[in-house]
């Protein structure tokens, strides 16, 4: 897993696999899941992230123990 933040633009990206995305859906409000050409995950784009906290952790736990 591998993470990217943008103080500007208060975006974070949680890349769970290295791959490209094919598909992107939103989950919720300013969550979008990227979907690799295998119909898996492979990235969680989040904006407003400083005020989805609690997300953020779930997200990066679920991920985590997928690993």
């Amino acid at each position: 897993m591998k993470t990217s933040y943008d103080p500007g633009t208060d975006s974070l990206y949680i890349e769970v696999r290295a791959l490209p995305s094919k598909r992107t859906v939103e989950i919720e409000p300013d969550v979008m899941l990227d979907y690799g050409e295998d119909g898996e995950p492979v990235g969680y784009d989040i904006q407003h992230a400083s005020t989805k906290a609690e997300l953020i952790g779930r997200l990066i736990l679920v991920s985590a123990a997928a690993e």
